[in-house]
């Protein structure tokens, strides 16, 4: 009987592993330059190629930039494979760039000056990315497999479309197995000048390469290796950050659990392995915190049960132990989740350094299901990156495509399309002044309809994006791994995927809802200033009007658990949700709020003008889902409970929530009970910080003595001294709860 593993029942990093971690931190910091991007002896592959059909052309270029990477061998390793990503080539396009191509379509086809000033102030371009793949079909089948099902298929392909996806997926795959066979070739070679003492690991290594990724994995360890392989070739192909492995423990522990009953392996030397593979993960992005590959345990198996296993348990120890910063490591919560698990993610939040996110599995598999997944899916659901909710290996790839300033287009409704402090106005649409609206109805109704203008047209602008990437961007072997691109014969963003759902994220909803409730009671309820006066105070900065000011601060707040101020945030999360819920894309799929604030926070709360409840121009927005800083005044407890106020079955892409926790009250006990209640209350996303603010304080004038100090920003973790002035300032300045 296997039971669930215990804190302590594993030794933390070997001696073995923290030579190789030493080493490999000396390599990820002195990246060789990138090679084999593209590329021929010859030069540029696409030129090379030119002769060719255009997806010939393209899936050979993108092979030879495989056939010309290198094979690395390290010291004292047990398993092989490495791949620089993030080289001078690193989003780098088989061909014309996608995303230029996709700006130019998008000015060709929305030119009014209304599209054109809604582009100028919220951005346009596409981000791709954020997504996984159903890799485990890898371990299972071998890419011999795999090709065998492609080659039968391409005899009788039902459209020319068709033939040319499974043509430019073999010669993919078939250029991705020579080069994990010259990885067999070079530890040949190393056998042969090898030592006595040394051979045996090179001996069992060839074994195991000769076997996968080429054929089925039999054990947990070519199982890991056969992993590793796949993933770094998918991210070589697409080398975006918020691709992740997504549910690693799910599909490597049957290997494991079969080994263990086995007697072929230990949970120690399981816990070995894990070490190595994260450390390689690691190392091929040191350096890069904003890069986030999503590694997601436990959770619940499609019918429901818990997932939970001994390996969930593994990965945590190991990312906690080595102190890196990726992957990003994070914790599904099943239905009634084990206790252990629970005070494992108490640990994690404490003693993780900060890079522990926990998800609720009721509340997010309910939203999934809302927008059109089977519960069986919805069960299967994971990361991409940050927090962007997908499903493993079933959607197409602009899950986290955009954001969107909400408290941007509530001060364009009040000044009647001005951005002040952007300098800018939006043209072509036709708003008045606040003094222009007769009472808060007609008032909100405008600001409703502003809203779902630009959210629409923010989404037929991912339409011209999608089309553009399945011209210019094919993905042969992440596609080959979504399901029902086989099937259908389509590249995962050309209507192969089973899902294609878009991800956009709504900005700083706390904030535009307590300035939308403070303008309602000061102009509307409580006539504690006309609309004239309070538009010309937010003009002003409320330079000579500080007693308004103070007026709307002491009006209650989004986080209070008061119950007008809540009624509000939801009226404008309902306005949300219908405009998101209501829109069809070009293959019927939906856009999905994804809910977090990353580093924007002081960002966006720049191009903002002094609001309605009286905060002055410039302050940063909340994280997420989060109440505002100063709203948070009654506890954790209430603040949660506003925010599960919300809906929050309506955010299929995800609605994380950042709770900073004072590390002197934030006990193992403290920090499990608010956990529980948390996910109790109905929370999604749970994020937050355990470090003391003297601490940052301390490491902001002495960043060379804190290079240690990792904290979570929103929706990763990053090195503190490396993040920019404002967003320390922002994490600094973070409301910190206490009893």
């Amino acid at each position: 009987m296997i039971t669930t593993l215990k804190r302590g029942l594993t030794e933390g990093p070997s001696e073995r592993i923290e030579r190789m971690v030493a080493a490999s931190r000396i390599r990820g910091a002195n990246q060789p330059p990138d090679e084999g991007i593209f590329s021929t002896a010859k030069g540029d592959a696409y030129e090379a190629y030119a002769h060719l059909t255009i997806r010939e052309r393209q899936a050979r270029s993108l092979a030879s930039g495989f056939d010309a990477l290198p094979v690395y061998l390290f010291p004292e390793e047990r398993l092989v494979g490495m791949v620089y990503h993030l080289g001078g080539g690193q989003g780098k396009s088989a061909g014309p760039d996608w995303s230029a191509e996709g700006n130019k379509e998008v000015a060709r086809r929305f030119n009014s000056p209304a599209d054109v000033s809604t582009i100028d102030l919220f951005g346009g371009g596409a981000g791709p990315g954020h997504v996984t793949w159903h890799w485990d079909w890898i371990l299972q089948k071998g890419i011999i497999g795999l090709l065998d099902e492609y080659r039968e298929a391409l005899k009788t392909p039902k459209d020319q479309t068709a033939k040319e996806f499974y043509e430019g997926v073999i010669i993919v795959w078939e250029s991705v197995l020579r080069w994990a066979e010259r990885h067999v070739v070079a530890l040949e070679k190393a056998l042969a000048e090898a030592s006595a003492d040394d051979k045996p690991r090179l001996e069992e290594l060839i074994k195991i390469c000769r076997q996968v990724p080429a054929y089925p994995a039999r054990n947990f360890r070519e199982a890991t290796q056969a992993f590793l392989i796949q993933y770094l070739a998918v991210m070589r192909e697409c080398p975006f950050g918020g691709n992740g492995p997504g549910r690693v423990d799910y599909f490597l522990w049957p290997y494991l659990k079969k080994d263990l009953e086995d007697g072929r392996c230990t949970l120690q030397e399981a816990r070995e392995l894990i070490d190595e593979l994260l450390m390689r993960l690691e190392e091929r992005i040191q350096g890069f915190d904003g890069w986030v590959e999503a590694i997601v345990l436990g959770g619940s198996n499609p019918d429901g049960t818990s997932a939970v296993n001994p390996l969930s348990h593994i990965f945590v120890e190991s990312i906690i132990e080595l102190d890196q910063t990726h992957p990003s490591v994070y914790m599904r919560m099943p239905s009634d989740p084990p206790q252990d698990y629970i005070e494992l993610a108490a640990r994690y939040l404490l003693e993780g350094r900060n890079r522990a996110q926990i998800l609720n599995d009721p509340i997010i598999t309910a939203a999934l299901q809302k927008v059109g997944l089977t519960s069986e899916d919805s069960m299967m659901y994971t990361c991409g990156g940050c927090m962007e909710i997908v499903p493993q290996g079933m959607n197409s790839d602009l899950l986290f495509a955009a954001t969107h300033s909400v408290p941007l287009t509530l001060e364009l409704v009040i000044t009647g399309g001005e951005a002040m402090r952007l300098g800018q106005r939006l043209e072509g649409v036709d708003l008045k002044t606040l003094p222009g609206y007769a009472d808060f109805e007609e008032f909100y109704t405008a600001f409703a309809n502003e809203l779902e203008r630009e959210q629409i047209f923010r989404f037929r602008q991912l339409d011209v994006f999608s089309e553009t990437m399945a011209e210019h961007r094919p993905t042969y072997l992440q596609s080959s791994m979504i399901a029902d691109c086989f099937e259908r014969g389509r590249d995962q963003q050309d209507g192969g995927a089973r899902y294609h759902h878009y991800g956009v994220d709504p900005l700083g909803i706390a904030n535009a809802a307590d300035a939308l409730h403070a303008l309602k009671r000061a102009v509307y309820d409580d006539k504690l200033c006309t609309a004239e006066e309070l538009l010309a105070a937010i003009k002003a900065n409320f330079e000579g009007y500080e007693t308004l000011r103070l007026k709307l601060r002491s009006l209650p707040k989004y986080g209070q658990q008061d119950a007008e101020a809540d009624a509000m945030t939801k009226r404008l999360w309902n306005t949300l949700t219908d405009i998101y819920m209501g829109y069809r894309n070009r293959f019927g799929g939906r856009a999905k709020m994804v809910i977090f604030t990353f580093m924007w926070a002081p960002w966006v709360g720049d191009q903002l003008s002094a609001t309605a409840d009286g905060q002055f121009a410039g302050t940063p927005i909340s994280q997420g889902i989060t109440p505002a800083n100063a709203s948070m005044t009654e506890g954790i407890t209430a603040a949660i409970g506003s925010m599960t106020t919300l809906d929050l079955a309506n955010a299929a892409g995800g609605a994380s929530s950042m709770w900073d926790l004072d590390p002197q009250w934030a006990t193992p006990e403290v920090t499990g009970a608010i956990v529980k209640s948390f996910l109790k209350m109905g929370g999604q996303i749970f994020q937050g910080n355990a470090t003391d603010v003297e601490e940052l304080i301390k490491a902001k004038s002495n960043p060379e003595a804190y290079k240690h100090l990792v904290v979570r920003v929103g929706g990763f973790s990053a090195r503190f001294v490396g993040l920019p002035e404002d967003v320390q300032d922002d994490v600094i300045n973070r409301h910190r709860h206490k009893g």
